[in-house]
């Protein structure tokens, strides 16, 4: 049997027709970049996740990019955030000529440690904003995360790129700081034909100043206040992303299904003894924090051996990430060392990604699961 990591098929061959529909209407408009597509989008994002505004752009890198630019950050500035994430998190706070600042993770939930936050920001000089990663597609400790950015003055930053329609107590995933970002990528729960991304915020001015950076740094055509870039996300990929919007909650459901059936059939194989899998916040803490497994994580002794013989038996996995920032080669001149974020670099060397989607089959679950016990066996 084969079973892919995740299968954009079969989530595309439903929907087939309405996306054919959309895109043709886009190309019959030619208003292909922005436009009325692009508004219609938005105002269903920002609906749907409890925001005033939503700016939709180029990717999700670009979203966070943008954000940054537009809150002014640059040299001198320093961002905390995880090292145990994307990349992109860290590298456009350095792109701008910003420090980003570690700490470490949460070892259950794998997001941002807030004593280790809170550690960072009493010695750290001039901290504009913290990071939060709502990683896989589980919310962050907003609860204690707010408190500190209050206590200490600094905005939240949520970086929600696998987490649209994730729901905390304190609200929709993105819409909980001072601003937030999705990414549109296709692997995404909610995936674009290609890239895309938005910025979600609640102020107006802010909002404004989102747009135009959005554009080359207009408000007024060709008359630019300040350096922007060109984000703009073109309107086929609005199309597109707003016909699959009224089925996130479905697909996201239905991920949350398949999660309770790896559990079971773990439990039936008897793996709890070698297998951490991730946590149910909302039922372990009584704190609303409903998870929409983005990825599947688990970790396992041997993850390396483990999945090798997983893809020779045809099961795909990933490696969700396999060396954290802080050790990369890129950021070496941020001085520092191994040791450091003890739990990013466990995480990094233990968690493996098994397939997940709502269309994966139970006899494809039963069959990723079967493999895992016969190689601890």
């Amino acid at each position: 049997m084969q079973v892919p990591l995740l299968d954009l098929r079969a989530q595309y061959a439903p929907l087939k027709s309405q996306f054919l529909t959309a895109i043709e209407e886009v190309c019959d408009s030619q208003a292909l970049v922005l436009g009325p597509r692009t508004e219609a989008f938005e105002q269903a994002v920002a609906q749907y996740c409890g925001a005033k505004h939503a700016i939709g752009c180029s990717s999700g890198t670009d979203a966070q990019l943008m954000l940054l630019m537009a809150m002014g950050i640059g040299p001198g500035d320093a961002i905390i955030t995880t090292p145990y994430t994307f990349f992109a998190t860290a590298s456009c706070i350095a792109r701008l000529g910003a420090r980003p600042v570690f700490a470490d993770i949460d070892p259950v939930t794998y997001n941002l440690c807030p004593a280790s936050v809170e550690e960072m920001l009493k010695k750290t000089k001039n901290v504009k904003g913290i990071i939060p990663v709502h990683l896989y597609g589980c919310c962050a400790d907003m609860e204690a995360l707010r408190e500190l950015a209050s206590r200490y003055n600094v905005p939240i930053l949520e970086d929600a790129a696998q987490a649209l329609g994730a729901q905390h107590a304190l609200g929709a995933a993105g819409a909980m700081g001072n601003a937030g970002w999705f990414s549109f990528y296709p692997t995404k729960n909610l995936g674009a034909f290609g890239d895309a991304g938005m910025v979600v915020c609640h102020d107006d001015d802010f909002a404004a100043r989102l747009r135009a950076y959005r554009n080359h740094g207009m408000e007024v055509r060709y008359y630019h206040k300040f350096v922007g870039g060109n984000f703009r996300i073109d309107a086929i990929q609005s199309a597109v992303l707003h016909v699959k919007l009224p089925h996130l909650d479905t697909w996201s459901a239905g991920r949350r299904a398949r999660a309770a059936t790896y559990r079971r059939l773990f439990a039936l194989h008897g793996l709890e003894r070698w297998l951490t899998v991730p946590v149910e916040p909302w039922k372990d803490s009584g704190v609303l924090n409903h998870h929409i497994y983005n990825q599947f994580i688990v970790r396992a002794p041997r993850r390396d051996d483990l999945r090798a013989y997983l893809g020779a038996a045809g099961v795909s996995t990933e490696i969700y990430y396999p060396l954290p920032l802080h050790l990369q080669e890129c950021f070496a001149y941020l001085g520092y060392k191994a040791g450091d974020f003890p739990e990013s670099e466990r995480a990094a060397r233990e968690t493996l990604a098994l397939p997940i989607y709502p269309e994966i089959s139970t006899e494809q679950q039963n069959y990723v699961v079967e493999k895992i016990a016969a190689f601890f066996r």
